[in-house]
């Protein structure tokens, strides 16, 4: 098949924000589409076939307008608009970008990033509970905040609930010196650096002082019962099913729950079942009750993590398949 030769326009000015530094994009999309860019003033000439051409088309006119609008155009923008010509699905990066969930203190707009975001934000929004389910940098636990903040901050609710259970991540910490706040900060961590971000640091401590906004292990949830609250319930991997079924049933009237987790990072006992899993297994037909499966595709971190991500995904179903087998095997030896 004969290339073909298109023609479009775009702005130079624009150029090094979307083909990034010594044309790394650039290069990306000509890899990944097996076309070739020519930059030459106020045009762009694509070489390729007549598919390519048009997906390339499409990937830049994309990457354009995100940059028009002010966004710093990064690697994972490119990816996810790359994986996206896949399945057709031109116009969604463009899409996303319109719906701002609030801003941090630094004027920075939070948005979703991706389709699968996308999805967990309006659940967030529809639903009374919300199970966000994924990979590490996926966002679970960030816009979780973000809409927890943004339902203060309008009065959606009265106050803003956040805990975790404290597990070691598979290390033990021993006798952390303080008072209790001191042994279980560790634990909350992530929480506070995205309220920080967020809301600030000065805002977030005068909140937490008048008890409005509190931070507290999963234990101290036993026996309470939360109205006109925003609750969220990080790592939810490392519950017990008491636990879980603990937290679900203090929500009360005029409040929200998210529960966010990752359950291929488990800190439990070995063979221990997960309340999160459990949780999903249960309730999954419950309409108020949504859930949010986010995959490798949704890790908004460094490309590296995503490439991490789906490494360990297929190691593990390779690890499974195996294990699956060599049962089969035995039952049919023993029959």
């Amino acid at each position: 098949m004969n290339p073909i030769e298109k023609d479009i326009d775009f702005p130079a000015a624009h150029g090094g924000n979307v083909f990034g530094q010594f044309d790394m994009y650039m290069k990306k999309i000509e890899k990944t589409l097996h076309v070739s860019l020519v930059l030459r003033g106020d045009q762009i000439k694509i070489i390729g076939s007549e598919k390519g051409v048009q997906k390339a088309e499409d990937v830049i006119f994309e990457l354009l307008e995100l940059s028009k609008r002010g966004n710093t155009i990064t690697e994972q923008n490119v990816n996810y608009a790359l994986s996206l010509t896949a399945t057709n699905e031109s116009g969604t990066l463009i899409e996303l970008d319109k719906d701002i969930i609030c801003h941090t203190v630094q004027g920075k707009p939070v948005k979703a990033k991706t389709l699968g975001q996308k999805k967990y934000i309006q659940q967030i929004q529809d639903k009374m509970i919300t199970f966000g389910v994924g990979p590490a940098g996926t966002g679970k636990t960030y816009l979780a905040m973000a809409a927890a903040i943004t339902a203060f901050k309008n009065n959606e609710v009265n106050r803003i609930i956040l805990t975790r259970p404290a597990i070691e991540a598979g290390e033990k910490l021993g006798f952390l010196p303080g008072d209790l706040q001191s042994k279980v900060d560790p634990y909350l961590r992530p929480l506070y650096d995205a309220l920080y971000e967020i809301m600030g640091a000065e805002p977030f401590l005068k909140n937490m002082e008048s008890g409005l906004i509190e931070v507290a292990p999963l234990a101290y949830m036993r026996g309470r019962t939360l109205d006109n609250a925003f609750v969220v319930l990080d790592e939810a991997q490392n519950t017990t099913p008491a636990q879980m079924k603990m937290f679900l049933t203090r929500i009360g009237f005029g409040s929200k729950a998210i529960v966010t987790g990752d359950l291929t990072q488990k800190d439990l006992p070995f063979d221990s079942i997960s309340g999160l899993e459990e949780a999903l297994r249960v309730l999954g037909r419950i309409d108020d009750i949504g859930i949010s499966e986010l995959t490798s595709k949704d890790v908004v971190r460094h490309p590296l993590v995503q490439k991490i991500v789906t490494a360990y995904d297929k190691y593990e179903s390779t690890k499974n398949k195996k294990k699956n087998n060599r049962k089969s095997n035995t039952k049919r030896v023993r029959k």
